[in-house]
């Protein structure tokens, strides 16, 4: 029986929570800076900052289970020189969800939807006009996917419907960032945060792209330098950006929140039931096999 930290209460908690009360665990909610030595176990948000301070003040700790399948938030390392086990929550419902979002950005973005909502919304609308809100066709456009992964693989399979050519960057794809930057109408990210994909979209990048084209990024926030997508929009270059995620989150670049051509959402890629359900799920399992001193499911190494 051990003592297990929660940040923050779940979606569906009752429901997903279960195996941790029949496990015998005792469950206390709080912020993260109210962790002590008492607990054994850690049920954390990307929100909340996992670092040395946190540990040292955590002597008991053993399992953090994070909420999310991105873990920027801990310093795994730091986890490992305590023999701290650090999880995370991978899933195909959450890279469907991710995928599926992608495309609500780059459609209502083509599309020009925001801005026909609000333009209705505002009781503008007083009869059909041919020469509104004239947006742009998927069909035989071509999607740049950057980062080819599960959730990349995803958004191009789906690229399939709309009869759109594919043409994928990767470490193993062949192909120059530059390359598929200059050819294609819309780009979708799904890289990872690492050194080398930081501001990955910048000046440079940017340059590459044509002229009109749609940016979209739901990866991670710090790929994409906001202050130099502001600029190719205010220039007129970019077509368009979608963001989910920002470079200094929950902040994104003040300037990108005043243009028409831009759809920001606070990080809501993956929430959908089946998503938040499976994450809950896999949380919780991952903490409890790992306070059993078994394998963790999704063990982050």
């Amino acid at each position: 029986m051990a003592r297990v930290f929660v940040t923050r209460k779940l979606p569906f908690w009752e429901e997903i929570s279960k195996p941790l009360f029949d496990g015998g665990h005792e469950v206390v909610f709080g912020k993260s800076e109210q962790l002590d030595d008492s607990f054994e176990g850690l049920l954390c948000l990307l929100t909340d900052r996992i670092d040395k301070d946190l540990l040292g003040r955590a002597k008991s700790l053993r399992v953090i289970a994070n909420y999310a399948v991105g873990y920027d938030n801990i310093d795994v390392q730091a986890c490992e020189e305590k023999g701290v086990r650090v999880s995370n929550t991978p899933c195909d419902e959450v890279n469907e969800s991710v995928a599926e979002f992608a495309w609500a950005l780059m459609l209502a973005l083509s599309r020009r939807l925001p801005e026909a909502a609000e333009y209705a919304r505002n009781a503008a609308y007083h009869g059909w006009e041919p020469e509104i809100f004239i947006g742009g066709d998927l069909k035989g456009r071509t999607l740049g996917i950057i980062g080819a992964g599960r959730i990349g693989s995803m958004v191009a399979k789906r690229a399939e419907g709309w009869e759109m050519r594919v043409m994928s960057y990767s470490r193993s794809s062949g192909l120059k960032l530059e390359e598929v930057l200059g050819q294609s109408d819309f780009v979708s990210l799904h890289v990872p945060l690492t050194s080398e994909t930081r501001h990955l979209i910048n000046k440079k990048s940017l340059g590459a792209m044509k002229k009109g084209a749609i940016l979209v990024n739901t990866a991670r926030g710090p790929v994409v330098d906001e202050a130099e997508v502001a600029e190719a929009l205010r220039a007129g270059f970019l077509g368009g950006y979608g963001a989910d995620v920002f470079e200094n989150e929950p902040n994104p670049y003040a300037e990108l929140l005043q243009m028409e051509n831009v759809i920001l959402t606070p990080h809501i890629a993956s929430a959908t039931v089946a998503a938040r359900k499976r994450m809950g799920e896999l949380a919780v399992l991952n903490l409890v096999e790992g306070l059993a001193g078994r394998e963790m499911p999704n063990l982050v190494k």
